[in-house]
């Protein structure tokens, strides 16, 4: 009897840590289907890559972290289970209130809204550190941010708007634009 009593205890107990997992956690891209919810472009499976899902289950992708917030500002944030945000150097996935975030006109983003997300902050300074731009900033403060897209970099990316083109050593300062205007 005792040992039916424990193995009861036992299932129960592996049960219930089966139902601690995350409820809304970050679904992979897939570039091929995946869409913006707000500009309509392709996510790509890239470091710039944002998205939420709210507490009905229902998961919005976007291509850049200014689309994402766009999409909170017109739909608000009651209703969010959880966001995400990739790690710039690992693609990993990161909750959006633990990210911290490096922001700077120049930087080269997909809508041009010059955010990089971060795992941790000290990432982000080793980042401001070798290319000399960017104001380090948590989740608190980047919901006070001005989220403005960079014009300039808009008429440069061209007619589709899009920034995705080379942007895999998006670090590098021969990706950063030379305007100082911007900073």
């Amino acid at each position: 009897m005792k040992k039916l009593n424990l193995v009861c205890v036992v299932l129960l107990g592996l049960i219930m840590l089966a139902g601690c997992g995350n409820k809304y956690e970050a679904l992979p891209i897939h570039e091929d289907v995946d869409i913006c919810a707000i500009c309509n472009m392709q996510v790509k499976d890239d470091a710039f890559a944002t998205q939420l899902t709210t507490k009905d289950g229902k998961n919005y992708k976007f291509d850049d972290i200014g689309c994402m917030n766009k999409w909170k500002k017109q739909n608000g944030t009651e209703n969010i289970g959880m966001d995400y945000v990739r790690d710039y150097n690992d693609k990993e996935w990161i909750e959006y209130d633990k990210a911290t975030y490096v922001y700077d006109a120049s930087i080269r983003t997909p809508m041009a809204y010059g955010i990089l997300n971060f795992k941790d902050k000290t990432s982000a300074e080793t980042f401001v550190a070798e290319q000399g731009v960017g104001k380090i900033m948590n989740a608190q403060e980047l919901a006070t941010h001005d989220w403005k897209q960079n014009t300039d970099m808009m008429q440069m990316m061209g007619e589709d708007g899009h920034m995705h083109e080379g942007m895999e050593d998006m670090g590098n300062e021969s990706n950063m634009t030379e305007d100082s205007s911007h900073k």
